[in-house]
């Protein structure tokens, strides 16, 4: 179709080779078809501007807002990630409501939609992307802009009863609504999310499907994202004169790699792997813990406590169980490369992914991509993270239960070979069937088939006035005012 790619999300590649599975998805899209991606710079200034920076040079345009510091404390760490964050997490209790928080992030959206609006055009398709651009699109339509618009959501869509702690609860359903096509990570967040409609008086659920909510018409999907499995098992089998844990690294090795962030369940992992080190034998094979966990949003309170938190576990259970040539839990506490990180997954007998809630979870992914075939590790995930929607050979486990998690460690320590490559197998045709490549393609297939807003507007409005017996004449002129 005619038209650009116009894509807007919260960061932007500031570098001319982006990295990450989800940028490098987005720059590849961008790259083939032509277009602008929007998002924050990363520096900030002293006061708001109305006018986009244009960044960089390539294939495509890349334009950058910038935010002031107070909206960076107020838009980004306050009200998205301290009340947005935590409400999606399943995490009521750790949202931190501030006066101004709403207001700045209302505000900042309306500014970027002022500046979206002045570069996309009618035929273009604007993607927007996560929780800090939640009310992007309803802001867009009141600015008239008649695009398709797709939106999507990469953390979990919340459950009714926690959308109950936003300042402004009925909001979140309008913003829902704005966009042509909302794409979710897994079937479940689609239930929810319809589950919100559904109690939504303004809202009606139409024979096709979608949902209609006052004059605009909404299509809720499932886009379940995943990685580029080939370029990541090529990382995984390049040759290595040593192990990628070191020389000294005995015995069998399991490696969790997460942000350092609350929803990760890092904690239970750490004490799930000392009541394994409790039960030890003398005679059993050393095992270790390797958890890569680089710092994020640490100047959010619940951020510093998790770390706190964590670090005081991990001492603890190495002083009761190290020796001198061994240390049990290796606590990495910043960010490795991600061919080092496909080399380390490759060695690992067990990969340990047990986060309370997860929108997909990358790293399970990867872990399985990375895997050699013929002897391949083991994936422990827990049943509340996306990826084990579909990834139902991994090991399955709850990520609150303490002894279950240890218990499923062993299991995958002790598999055999046979039962391991089977589950390798199963879990590696879900990664394919999920490729980066494939999520973009059908995302915005779908949504170059969602009937555009306007005309849905022009058709209500038309409807509306035959209804009323207004002529013909008049139908722009509502159309524009409803706009």
């Amino acid at each position: 179709m005619a038209g650009k790619l116009v894509v807007v999300s919260n960061r932007i590649p500031m570098d001319s080779k982006p990295s990450g599975g989800l940028v490098v998805a987005l720059h590849e899209a961008l790259e083939h078809r032509g277009g602008t991606w929007i998002g924050a710079h990363p520096d900030r200034t002293d006061a708001p501007r109305e006018e986009l920076e244009e960044v960089g040079s390539g294939p495509y345009r890349k334009l950058a807002m910038r935010l002031t510091k107070q909206e960076y404390e107020e838009y980004y760490l306050g009200f998205a990630n301290s009340v947005l964050w935590p409400i999606c997490h399943r995490r009521g209790d750790l949202v931190h409501l501030g006066r101004d928080l709403i207001s700045t992030y209302l505000e900042v959206n309306r500014r970027l939609a002022r500046q979206v609006a002045k570069v996309a055009g009618p035929e273009d398709r604007i993607w927007i992307h996560d929780y800090h651009l939640l009310p992007l699109a309803h802001e867009l339509r009141r600015l008239g802009v008649s695009a398709r618009i797709g939106f999507f959501l990469h953390i979990p869509f919340p459950a009714l009863g926690d959308l109950a702690a936003l300042p402004q609860p009925e909001d979140f359903a309008m913003w829902m609504a704005a966009p042509d096509l909302v794409g979710l990570q897994t079937r479940s967040d689609v239930a929810r999310c319809l589950e919100m409609f559904r109690s939504d008086p303004r809202a009606e659920f139409l024979n096709d499907g979608t949902v209609k909510f006052r004059d605009t018409q909404v299509s809720v999907r499932s886009f379940p994202i995943g990685i580029d499995p080939c370029s990541f098992a090529r990382a995984a089998a390049e040759p290595l004169e040593r192990d990628p844990f070191g020389p000294d690294m005995k015995g069998d090795v399991i490696l969790g790699v997460d942000r350092l962030d609350y929803s990760k369940g890092l904690p239970n992992r750490f004490l799930a792997f000392g009541d394994l080190l409790a039960s030890r034998r003398p005679e059993d094979r050393r095992v270790s813990l390797v958890q890569i966990a680089p710092p994020t949003r640490e100047e959010v309170h619940a951020y510093r406590n998790i770390r706190s938190e964590l670090e005081e576990i991990a001492g603890r259970i190495n002083g009761e169980h190290a020796d001198l040539d061994w240390t049990p839990i290796r606590y990495i506490h910043r960010a490795l490369d991600r061919t080092r990180l496909a080399q380390l997954y490759r060695r690992a007998d067990v990969g340990l992914v047990t986060p309370f809630a997860d929108g997909m979870n990358l790293v399970a992914k990867e872990y399985i991509a990375a895997q050699d075939p013929d002897d391949p590790g083991v994936l422990v995930l827990s049943r509340m993270a996306g990826a084990a929607e579909d990834m139902q050979s991994a090991l399955l486990v709850n990520p609150y239960d303490v002894t279950e998690i240890a218990d499923g460690i062993r299991r995958a320590l002790a598999m055999p070979l046979e039962e391991r490559r089977a589950r390798f197998e199963d879990c590696m045709a879900v990664v394919r069937d999920t490729a980066i490549g494939h999520w973009t393609e059908t995302f915005l297939a779908r949504l170059d088939s969602a009937m555009p807003t306007l005309k849905l507007r022009h058709r209500a409005a038309a409807a509306r006035m035959e209804s009323a017996n207004l002529g013909e004449d008049r139908l722009d002129e509502t159309v524009s005012e409803e706009r």
